[in-house]
């Protein structure tokens, strides 16, 4: 028979005794910290290369930077496949195994642009110049900061040789800004188990500094419907020297100023219930008093008429809304034509009832000769995702960390992403992204602009804040 020592030798003592304390607490056994002046250079290259790339859509193709984050991966030792429903485009999953106790987490990012008049650029669109602690060009803020910050988050996970309790999958993605059928929807509908996991981070959301003060950090938690509709009139073609009744123009006219005074009711939900009352609390007193005051009956209706004139954003948050952006009707000068028609972009809120919708935007056009043609959805509606997920509160504690002063706010993003698909399939998605000033779109600079920058070191910084939750939410506890 023999005897087992299980002396702890006194070297070993307060390191063993602090991994003891961690098993039996519950907590992440986490890997050494990365070197983080080594990775910002390491960053630096990678994004540069990138955003040099034109993957602009229409105009380019993603291929150059899907062949430049393989060939890391690669590098790396790191598993990964390409799905590509057109050789041109073509998306890159990558995965980091676990241990399958808990269930896999995304970061994504997209490999596309939006396209570029490059006469409004003060630096050329794909030069990723340096200059004054900011880095330009197209891409910087959409999506290109997401796309490295996970692709770096996967390369330093992977490094450190970290016990993972969930899989870590990486995706870069193609056709974001235009043809999801050659992205996330033919990743969902063809490579389902490819991708399939409990969280997803991608963009939608980021970290606000006003008047050099950093104040919230938002976190894109739900986003509206595109819904988009034509209003179609029809009449008698004929000279323009005798007006006539029916003239498409003018029932058309009448049409699009019937919708536009149209407010429809106000919706709110877990997420922009939680985003008024967070706001309120950071916000000055007469702000706060009206964000709070959004459910006192008698003082809502006054409170979004204001809204709807001076916080136009914060309006469209409280319902689904209606924007008028195309009119086509005519062809000469002198000539009534049969036909007009106006676009109009609607932005469901996520449980919006679209038929009865459309039967009410119908009443309130109160005309015969209009039709509303719909158009098909390619984003379908999903429940926003929750505010109680380790995730969401593994985002307020790292929140706390590096971006002190913050107060972290679910938001219903009033645009579209490819999050909406995997919210569909059930995936608690949550959009993040970088510190940006406010100040800054005033200037002329943000997403789909005619100018984008992003602040260098907040670049560092975002990259990060995505390692650390993504490591500290998927280490073995």
């Amino acid at each position: 028979m023999s005897i087992i020592d299980t002396t702890i030798p006194p070297a070993q003592d307060s390191s063993m005794r602090f991994f003891c304390y961690l098993v039996l607490a519950g907590l992440p056994v986490l890997a050494a910290a990365p070197d983080w002046p080594r990775v910002n250079e390491e960053t630096f290259r990678y994004f540069q290369a990138v955003v040099r790339m034109n993957t602009s859509d229409p105009g380019g193709t993603e291929a150059p930077a899907a062949e430049f984050v393989k060939k890391i991966l690669d590098s790396e030792g790191i598993p990964n496949q390409v799905f590509a429903r057109d050789p041109k485009r073509p998306n890159i999953v990558a995965r980091l195994k676990g241990n399958g106790s808990h269930r896999p987490v995304i970061v994504m990012g997209h490999l596309d642009t939006v396209n570029v008049d490059p006469s409004k650029w003060k630096f050329p669109p794909f030069s990723a110049e340096r200059n004054g602690g900011y880095i330009y060009g197209r891409g910087t803020i959409d999506d290109k900061d997401n796309l490295i910050a996970s692709l770096m988050t996967v390369v330093l996970l992977n490094r450190s040789k970290a016990s993972l309790d969930r899989d870590v999958i990486f995706i870069a993605e193609s056709g974001e800004e235009g043809n999801i059928a050659v992205g996330i929807k033919y990743l969902v509908d063809e490579h389902w188990p490819a991708i399939d996991a409990e969280y997803c981070l991608a963009e939608g959301g980021g970290v606000v500094r006003r008047d050099g003060k950093v104040v919230e950090m938002d976190v894109t938690t739900t986003e509206k419907v595109p819904a988009r509709a034509q209003l179609v009139a029809r009449g008698t073609a004929g000279h323009g020297s005798v007006p006539l009744p029916d003239n498409p123009i003018a029932h058309l006219s009448q049409a699009v100023a019937n919708v536009v005074a149209w407010q429809p009711p106000m919706k709110l939900n877990d997420t922009t219930r939680t985003y008024f009352e967070r706001l309120a609390a950071i916000s000055p007193p007469e702000r706060a008093a009206r964000y709070n005051g959004l459910l006192v009956p008698e003082r809502t209706a006054a409170i979004q008429e204001y809204l709807r004139i001076n916080e136009p954003y914060v309006n469209s948050m409280l319902r689904t809304s209606i924007s008028p952006t195309m009119i086509q009707g005519g062809y000469r000068m002198n000539v009534i034509p049969a036909q007009a028609e106006a676009t109009l972009d609607i932005r469901a809120v996520p449980d919006e009832n679209l038929d009865a919708f459309f039967a009410e935007m119908k009443n309130r056009i109160h005309d015969d000769r209009i039709e509303i043609v719909r158009s098909s959805q390619d984003r379908a509606p999903a429940a926003p995702s929750r505010l109680d997920t380790p995730m969401f509160r593994m985002l307020e504690s790292v929140q706390k960390r590096l971006y002190p002063g913050a107060v972290t706010l679910p938001t219903m993003l009033t645009g579209a992403t490819d999050m909406a698909l995997l919210r569909a399939k059930g995936v608690q998605c949550y959009g993040v992204g970088p510190l940006t000033d406010a100040e800054d779109f005033a200037k002329g600079f943000g997403p789909h602009s005619d100018q984008e920058r992003i602040i260098e070191d907040e670049l560092y910084r975002f990259v990060r804040f995505q390692y650390e939750v993504v490591s500290e939410l998927a280490a073995t506890r």
